[in-house]
């Protein structure tokens, strides 16, 4: 068993790396000042995982849109019941989610952290369907994605996707289509489950208020060495220029809400990573709410506390988003795209550059002071191939002309969409 301390001068605090027999990746963070411990148990596998390859097949295999949502909700099926009901009798609160590019199953405890870690790694490793339990999951994920039709706020985005990007499956509602959904079977969830559930794939991510050499001893008595199987995704030949460049559609809405999309240039998952942090820099630098365009926009009345930006990224995306409510959509987004020219332009203010990046690594600090962001910061930084003391290390070293470089090739506001939901009236 490989095991590494990792610590962070910046911080005096250390965290534990485990390069377990079983093929797993485990990452610790005891800290006793914290009320609570978080675990994650996740996998590399999410919803734009459709076709791939095993490393000891020959062929491309493809699988129905939603699968990998689909075998998230199934997996707490047990032969004894399910996961929930045991998570009840320890007292731990738990949950699961599906993103584009990872499962994570999770819980949190003050008490019972063994027994609740126990719970975890059994369900996660011992995959249990039937295709009764599975043909009737279909209509709970049914009424789901149907709930997901209905959500303005998760409408505005998925057509700003489906505007971005003509043929990378972030396209895709993550939890598919009724239609899709109807072709899932048994046998392709223990398919999927084979390929992505194998432990050289997964993450185990805990901190808090915990014993690691629990941990470890509850990771060597469940966990079995796994296949040293990797799997190879289909290549997605996504053009670099949007789709379209506006979507509109009318829900019964109060407000007229939008979504404003800059689709960028991915690189290897480890660049993306570090290039987020400073996509996320240039978020704050054009339109935070200490920003000059901030403020027009809010005195003018074209945007109202509701507004924000984020960077999506992903293994093989990049996108800087902008949304909230507005009476002139169309307004906001023109003003977007002429600010982004204008610092292209014109350059990043110095003041600027220096207040947005002390802002920035003050939200990156406050993840430590988290049991639940510090897991979940391990857990994704893993999987792109970082630790996570690397964002405070990326971000500290950032210059002025690193940043104008980053802006000139990643945003092209001619390469942009806007998304709109407009009420019915």
């Amino acid at each position: 068993m490989k095991r590494e301390i990792i610590r962070s001068e910046r911080l005096g605090e250390s965290y534990i790396r485990v390069e377990h027999p079983s093929g797993l990746t485990v990452l610790l963070y005891p800290n006793k000042g914290m009320a609570t411990t978080y675990a994650l148990f996740a996998t590399k596998y999410g919803s734009i995982d459709n076709a791939f390859r095993r490393s000891d097949e020959k062929e491309f295999v493809t699988v129905p849109e939603g699968i990998a949502h689909y075998l998230e909700h199934k997996m707490f099926d047990c032969k004894d019941g399910d996961a929930f009901s045991k998570y009840a009798k320890t007292g731990a609160n738990a949950n699961a989610y599906t993103s584009f590019d990872k499962t994570a199953y999770l819980f949190s405890c003050t008490d019972n952290f063994e027994e609740s870690l126990r719970i975890l790694l059994s369900f996660v490793t011992e995959p249990y369907f039937t295709e009764a339990s599975v043909a009737k999951e279909q209509g709970i994920i049914g009424q789901e994605i149907g709930m997901y039709d209905d959500d303005p706020d998760w409408q505005v985005y998925f057509n700003l996707l489906g505007a971005l990007y003509q043929k990378h499956p972030l396209r895709i509602d993550i939890a598919g289509t009724v239609e899709t959904i109807s072709h899932i079977t048994a046998d392709l969830l223990y398919r999927c489950y084979g390929c992505f559930y194998n432990l050289h794939n997964m993450v185990l991510s805990i901190a808090g208020n915990f014993d690691p050499e629990a941990a470890l001893r509850l990771c060597d008595e469940i966990l079995t060495p796994a296949e040293p199987i990797t799997v190879e995704r289909a290549h997605i030949d996504e053009p670099y220029a949007v789709g379209s460049r506006r979507v509109e559609v009318k829900m019964p809405v109060a407000t007229t809400m939008f979504q404003a999309g800059f689709k960028g240039v991915a690189r290897t998952e480890s660049e993306n990573y570090k290039n987020q942090i400073l996509d996320e820099l240039l978020c704050e630098i054009a339109a935070g709410e200490g920003s000059a365009l901030y403020r027009r926009l809010y005195d003018a009345g074209l945007i109202n506390n509701t507004f924000g930006g984020e960077v999506m990224c992903g293994r093989d995306y990049m996108s800087i988003i902008f949304g909230g409510e507005s009476k002139d959509p169309d307004a906001v987004y023109a003003a977007l795209c002429e600010e982004f020219d204008r610092l292209k332009r014109e350059g990043i203010d110095p003041g600027d550059f220096e207040r947005c990046k002390k802002a920035l690594y003050g939200k990156y600090i406050g993840i430590f002071s988290s049991s639940s962001a510090i897991a979940t910061a391990m857990m994704e930084t893993c999987f792109f191939g970082l630790g996570i003391y690397d964002i405070l290390e990326e971000l500290s070293a950032l210059t002025l002309e690193k940043l104008t470089a980053r802006l000139a090739e990643t945003v092209d506001t001619a390469n942009s969409a806007v998304s709109i939901v407009r009420p019915l009236a």
